[in-house]
């Protein structure tokens, strides 16, 4: 076994996927409901107490009344956005959801504002998430609970490994226990509802338990119920992932996508209501101690293995509704890398063919918020939900455009029921926003609109670094060899760009044997270079090397002790390899430092010399 199948990373993350195996790591129905559904349900599962948390300390045993008329608004949004999200899958294949639409659709800045409304909603998804199953766990063991931030982010490392490994790998890891916890729910439901029908179970008895009176003022009922209406909107978050994640499923991608989408909302709909009937007949309330789903599983099952099982099940899908940001997010920072509004490393894939950076990101970002918040969920849930109803808002505000500019067979009932989504959703927004300002929203005000300037700036960079890339006449810049010197010379090129003439024309002042080099990790791009060199009638050769590992050093090194054993005495190899200058230090993230691997990898061969060709670009 050599030396890479020996490393950590292997160790860690398994073998390496070839590109060509990318299909046979795609989502299925089966697998791609648990993946997707993990946020969503585990939303569910505490959506009820969030809202009788709200109710109930004011109006007491009253506010099992009102459980009905805060729920009904919810799941009649959530069908409306499921009908939205699966006419995004129809015309979005590529993915991208809300930023996509909003994108084509409304304009870039608004599109920039989505997609930063979804990238921290995400990141808050990990934070919340794995914060709630932290709380579960020490709930057991209180002993332990000075060390919550260190068991959180034991948790974040474990399910970022994971990921790491592939989508297949994942899906089976988080997919089975997400399926217990759907059975184990499905399992309470029916039989408590069966029990209430024949008159099996009664009320739960509370005893002397002190509880408040209703409030006196319409305008101050109202109020609450729109607090409540914000708190159950949790129900809601991870709606969007599947339509984020288009290109993550199996081929039709599209149908694929909207099938687990449909199945996502009916698992939905049915724990949500169901549960909420479960709840009013057994006129439930919080208590200390004791979850409302615990309350309810102990009512049906007593204390019988049941019982247990759908409490371990819970204290799980707490700790994988991160997992959902784990496929949504990276595609989308991929596909906002693709555009130039982030760094180029976010579009490009890992070992194991999943967007590796991207996943790194939110092990950052969420490891961050951790530490900063101790991993205390109360004061991150002000943060949550807020930026996936703006994603919603622009997403319908989005296709109501869209239906108006392509008409087409329907497109009247389409359009009103996406106008109809977005008056809900803003007005959701505004709730959710109101309800929750003074107790940390207002950072998202402030956090939006910075992530999209940074965004912003991040495009400008790239713009500007491409325009003077752009090659228009490479035949008036481009000076053939004069020199007779029949040392070899390799030209690494990534792309046809002014930065790559520069190289060339260095080559050739230092001998007439000169190679170009293209490691290719992109087919599509490789076919690109290869049509752009026939155009410009380069005399140089080109070499293609596969690197279909997507790591271009081993092919690389390869190629290079194939020519050194070639030499004969007193000849040398020069490898010529282009490197940005960068103008500030903070534009070293925006670029690959390649360069730099390639140079200390060669630096180990007797007869290889490495010419490091700089480029500096004008600032304007």
């Amino acid at each position: 076994m050599d030396k890479k199948n020996l490393s950590i990373k292997n160790l860690l993350l398994g073998k390496p996927l070839k590109s060509n195996e990318l299909g046979k790591e795609k989502l299925n129905r089966i697998w791609g409901v648990p993946i997707m559904a993990s946020d969503a349900v585990s939303s569910v599962a505490y959506a009820i107490e969030e809202i009788l948390m709200v109710l109930v300390p004011v109006l007491g045993m009253v506010s099992i009344n009102y459980l009905g008329i805060v729920t009904m608004p919810i799941i009649f949004l959530l069908l409306v956005l499921a009908f939205s999200y699966s006419q995004i899958i129809d015309h979005y294949p590529n993915g991208g959801g809300a930023y996509i639409v909003s994108s084509e659709n409304i304009g870039k800045k608004t599109s920039l504002v989505a997609a930063s409304a979804l990238i921290i909603d995400y990141i808050m998804t990990v934070a919340v998430s794995l914060s709630s199953a932290t709380s579960a766990f020490l709930a057991a063991f209180p002993q332990i609970a000075e060390y919550r931030v260190i068991i959180a982010l034991l948790c974040l490392c474990f399910i970022t490994i994971i990921n790491l490994r592939g989508i297949s790998e994942s899906s089976k890891v988080f997919g089975i226990p997400t399926y217990g916890f759907i059975i184990i729910m499905g399992i309470m439901i029916l039989t408590g509802l069966t029990k209430i029908i024949f008159g099996k179970l009664p009320p739960i008895n509370y005893g002397n338990m002190d509880f408040p009176t209703q409030g006196n003022t319409d305008f101050f009922l109202s109020f609450l119920l729109l607090k409540a209406f914000s708190s159950g909107c949790s129900a809601l978050t991870g709606i969007e992932a599947v339509s984020n994640a288009v290109p993550s499923f199996k081929e039709p991608s599209q149908r694929t996508a909207k099938d687990v989408l449909y199945i996502l909302v009916g698992i939905i709909v049915f724990i949500f209501g169901g549960s909420v009937l479960l709840a009013v007949n057994l006129r439930v309330v919080p208590v200390t101690g004791s979850t409302i789903i615990s309350q309810m599983g102990a009512a049906v099952f007593g204390n019988g293995i049941l019982f247990y099982i759908l409490q371990f099940a819970t204290s799980f899908i707490l700790l994988l509704a991160a997992n959902t940001a784990y496929n949504g997010l990276p595609t989308l920072l991929a596909i906002l890398a693709e555009d130039r509004y982030l760094p180029m490393q976010f579009s490009q894939r890992g070992t194991k063919l999943s967007f590796s950076n991207g996943i790194m990101f939110i092990f950052g970002a969420a490891g961050f918020l951790l530490i900063v918040f101790n991993a205390d969920t109360h004061h991150m849930i002000p943060l949550y939900s807020v930026g996936v109803f703006l994603s919603f808002t622009l997403s319908q505000v989005g296709m109501v455009i869209k239906w108006r500019k392509i008409k087409g067979q329907g497109w009247k009932h389409k359009c009103f029921i996406n106008s109809f989504g977005a008056v809900m959703t803003f007005i959701g927004m505004i709730i959710v926003l109101w309800t929750k300002f003074t107790g940390g929203a207002w950072m998202l005000i402030i956090a939006i609109p910075m992530l999209t300037l940074i965004m912003s700036k991040i495009k400008k960079h790239y713009d500007l670094i491409a325009e003077q890339l752009k090659v228009d006449d490479f035949v008036d810049h481009y000076h053939k060899s004069k020199s007779l010197d029949k040392n070899l010379c390799i030209v690494l090129v990534n792309s046809m760009s002014r930065s790559l003439l520069k190289s060339l024309n260095y080559a050739n002042s230092l001998t007439s044997n000169v190679i170009a080099l293209h490691v290719s990790t992109d087919s599509d791009r490789t076919e690109y270079l290869k049509e752009k060199w026939e155009d410009f009638e380069i005399d140089i050769p080109l070499e293609v090397l596969d690197a279909p590992y997507r790591d271009i050093i081993p092919p690389l090194e390869a190629y290079i002790e194939k020519e050194e054993s070639k030499l004969k005495p007193g000849q040398d190899i020069s490898v010529v390899i282009i490197k940005f200058i960068e103008i500030h230090w903070y534009d070293n993230i925006l670029h690959n430092q390649t360069t730099y691997f390639i140079q200390r990898k060669l630096s180990n061969y007797r007869n290889v010399a490495t010419i490091i060709v700089p480029y500096l670009y004008k600032v304007k």
